[in-house]
């Protein structure tokens, strides 16, 4: 498949390399445009990490998972809110006239307990408008999945690409979407 081809591009690595970062830097580059998504932060109390709350680029904010959420469903330590969840991807992550991108940070194993969440990227990919995301280096179901659906590129964020991705993605993005400006 031809760089041309692609619709997607999925941004991976490890855990705190820097891939919410070059999510809102592109968001930041392409500030012009429609965006449709989120991306996350991490919630700190005291110098500790306790949670992680999704920012819209509508600027709502909602906390995903949490030390202090007694929830069933949970990762490592935090309590997931899959109903928070759901309300993102629903408001988020539906097929929307207009949309230039969605961004979306990240498609990682609390986002996958909500099923809304699952149908909802599935049905973007299926569609193949214009997404950039965030996806964990491994997992099963959508986050392996993920990888292989038609039109995605998959960059490794690194120390050594970082701090230039965003700016290479947007660059290449706006080259597309000037072609399907009306």
């Amino acid at each position: 498949m031809a760089a041309a081809d692609y619709r997607a591009v999925l941004l991976t690595g490890r855990p705190r390399i820097g891939k919410t970062t070059v999510v809102r830097d592109l968001a930041r580059r392409l500030s012009a445009r429609r965006l449709a998504g989120f991306y996350t932060e991490e919630i700190r109390h005291g110098g500790l990490r306790v949670g992680f709350r999704a920012v819209t680029f509508a600027c709502d904010q909602v906390t995903i998972a949490h030390v202090d959420f007694n929830q069933a469903s949970r990762v490592g330590k935090y309590g997931v809110d899959v109903e928070a969840i759901d309300r993102l991807a629903d408001e988020t992550l539906g097929l929307q006239p207009g949309v230039d991108l969605y961004l979306i940070d990240e498609i990682g194993k609390m986002e996958c307990l909500s099923q809304r969440f699952v149908g909802a990227v599935r049905r973007l990919f299926d569609a193949s408008p214009w997404i950039v995301a965030t996806v964990a280096r491994a997992g099963p179901g959508l986050i392996s999945e993920i990888r292989h659906f038609p039109g995605v590129i998959l960059r490794e964020v690194t120390p050594g690409n970082r701090d230039g991705l965003a700016g290479n993605i947007s660059l290449w993005l706006e080259e597309r979407l000037r072609g399907t400006d009306g």
